[in-house]
């Protein structure tokens, strides 16, 4: 692929490019939630010490979330990139995923992001699937592990009345599609990475002989011979290598989950933080089919819905509480990286691209 062209592509992720999806965003928030907040919610919560402690571990988690990210794809490049670079890499990553809706992402970008740090297409192909992989990994194994040690009951039917019961009948059936979607896209990526690297090979040359493509064909021809060699070199890395990567793995999900928790915790003393992860779970593959930017509005009223049960309060606030909980949730671990990619972005893209561009006319 050309650099204008792909400069053309990353350029969407510009400040200018996200205002409009990002006032939407908001928008949506404050609509859906201004009839569930009210002065009986805001005093029903008590801000104390403890309150400030648990919610600077919220921030914490998020910190150690993106530092787990960058390790992750320092381990998978076998550290060919600094920390600086794995810095830019996972914020662009994150930005583009905030900006798109869940549907879309932000790992079609990723392979771009790390071609232009450095690596060859193939490469930061097949760098992009294993991160791909690990990810789906985590939730093929940890779901049905909640669900043994939980119980379906608890995980998919709440106890507050008039919380939505089409709504939570609903979640079965598509926590169940969602997860074997997830299970059959892990089975097709490590079969492809791992077993025969040249089925993925046959993909990518295969969608760029579609009409409109065809202009990158070269390209991506050369992307898949790349991309073979680059799993071949995958599947004879050290034990201690996939170990540290599935570490990494853990500790990024699970930090970004658990900032609910501490969240819950910054408020309430009793709670069942396991089951409240578990169902974040099951929020996550409900948001794969958000429409809008980074799931916003969409997800905040799903977690406010579905957590609202297990809040210690009154069943007459703890619908709007639990809003607000949602609202602090995406507060804390949406928008710094709004932020962030707002900050990197700019400057990146003008390095990576525009000075390239223009050095050679």
């Amino acid at each position: 692929m050309k650099s204008d062209d792909q400069g053309d592509i990353v350029r969407q992720l510009s400040p200018k490019r996200i205002i409009v999806p990002l006032i939407l965003g908001l928008a949506v928030v404050i609509w859906l939630i201004a009839k569930d907040l009210n002065t009986d919610v805001f005093n029903a919560i008590s801000f104390s010490w403890r309150s400030v402690f648990w919610l600077t571990v919220a921030i914490s988690l998020v910190v150690m979330r993106t530092f787990f990210y960058m390790l992750r794809i320092r381990i998978l490049t076998n550290n060919d990139l600094t920390w600086r670079q794995s810095f830019n890499v996972i914020i662009l990553w994150e930005f583009a995923s905030a900006v798109t809706p869940s549907t879309v992402g932000g790992t079609a970008l990723a392979v771009i992001f790390l071609h232009k740090e450095g690596l060859n297409t193939g490469r930061s192909t097949a760098v992009t699937l294993v991160t791909s992989f690990l990810d789906e990994l985590y939730f093929v194994i940890m779901l049905p592990l909640l669900v043994l040690l939980i119980g379906g009951r608890d995980l998919f039917i709440t106890s507050l009345h008039g919380t939505g019961p089409a709504l939570l009948n609903n979640l079965v059936l598509v926590a169940v599609i969602g997860y074997i979607v997830i299970l059959a896209w892990v089975l097709l990526i490590g079969y492809g990475l791992f077993v025969n690297p040249r089925v993925i090979s046959r993909i990518i040359t295969g969608i760029f002989r579609l009409p409109g493509l065809r202009r990158w064909k070269s390209h991506a021809e050369k992307a898949a011979i790349d991309l073979i060699e680059s799993s071949a070199e995958l599947k004879h890395e050290s034990w201690k290598f996939w170990s540290r990567a599935i570490l990494t793995t853990f500790l990024t999900w699970t930090s970004r989950y658990w900032v609910v928790n501490a969240i819950l915790l910054a408020f309430f003393s009793s709670i069942d933080l396991f089951l409240v992860f578990a169902r974040e779970l099951v929020l996550w593959v409900i948001m794969l089919v958000s429409p809008t930017p980074g799931g916003s509005g969409f997800s905040e009223i799903i977690l406010g819905r579905y957590i609202s049960d297990l809040l210690p309060s009154d069943p007459a606030v703890a619908g709007g509480l639990a809003i607000a909980m949602a609202l602090l949730w995406r507060l804390i671990s949406y928008y710094p990286f709004l932020i962030a990619g707002i900050i990197v972005a700019p400057g990146w893209i003008q390095r990576k691209f525009v000075r390239k561009v223009t050095r050679k006319n």
